[in-house]
């Protein structure tokens, strides 16, 4: 068996359908991972969905942004926008049942050797708290208050951790630390606009969150997506995948087993 790493997919999904031709991948045999935004401003959300509800048990996938996103225009938070090619899904027949399935997706997901999530995790959290965080989260996502959480989960603040955080704004941080973090201020602080590659910040004003002094031990290597501007980041202890296929980069896929990566241009 391999696993299979895949960065934010965004509709490219006829860019995904290459990668797997190219290393004959097998859902009899393999898994295929996707580190969030399954969906967006690639021209086939809807395939894309659908083929990763399809895998059933060989296919993993953890909430992004523009996954949130995709559940919030189905409630009438916000609407549909042109940028991104999502309305085939409100136009779909199986629209339901595929909304059903996405918001039932973790926001943490945890194989034997590594740990996935979309935009990384917490400096200031360990494995176990980002373990607790992802599931408390999860769990209302679930449940019948799944719709006021989106309704309300819209907020840069607060921007730092504390364990006595409760209510919406104890959801809201952590949303925002999996699905949509990229820089820390130095005490921690998680900044929530600037998406610039980390060598264009010279006043040294903003840290990447898997650089700051401060943070937490995590046991296992983090692997991560939405950061396109880092054009793909390969350490031992954090692996970014999204190398910005949507915006005319590539996909870059990992197999885990061996560590070799697979690439493929936008098309």
């Amino acid at each position: 068996m391999s696993t299979y790493i895949v960065g934010d997919i965004q509709g490219c999904f006829d860019e995904l359908q290459r990668l797997l031709e190219q290393v004959q991948f097998n859902p009899s045999r393999d898994q295929l991972w996707i580190a969030g935004d399954l969906v967006a401003r690639g021209p086939k959300s809807l395939e894309t969905l659908r083929f990763m509800k399809e895998l059933g048990d060989s296919g993993k996938v953890v909430l992004g942004n523009h996954d949130l996103h995709l559940l919030a225009v189905s409630l009438g938070v916000h609407r549909v926008k042109e940028k991104d090619q999502t309305a085939p899904i409100f136009e779909a027949d199986d629209k339901q049942q595929l909304l059903e399935w996405l918001r039932k997706q973790p926001l943490l997901l945890e194989h034997p050797e590594f740990a996935m999530c979309h935009a990384g995790i917490s400096p200031q959290w360990d494995l176990a708290t980002a373990r607790e965080a992802a599931r408390e989260v999860e769990s209302v996502l679930r449940s019948d208050q799944w719709q006021w959480l989106i309704e309300n989960m819209y907020s840069n603040q607060p921007d730092i951790w504390n364990d006595d955080l409760q209510g919406i704004d104890r959801y809201r941080y952590i949303i925002n630390a999996f699905t949509r973090m990229r820089f820390c201020y130095a005490d921690a602080r998680l900044d929530m606009d600037s998406k610039l590659p980390p060598q264009e910040v010279t006043d040294g004003s903003l840290i990447p969150w898997f650089k700051l002094d401060s943070r937490k031990t995590i046991e296992k290597p983090i692997i991560f997506g939405h950061w396109a501007a880092l054009e793909g980041l390969f350490t031992e202890s954090e692996i970014g995948l999204d190398t910005g296929c949507v915006w005319g980069g590539s996909l870059t896929m990992l197999r885990w087993e061996d560590k070799q990566y697979f690439t493929q241009p936008a098309l």
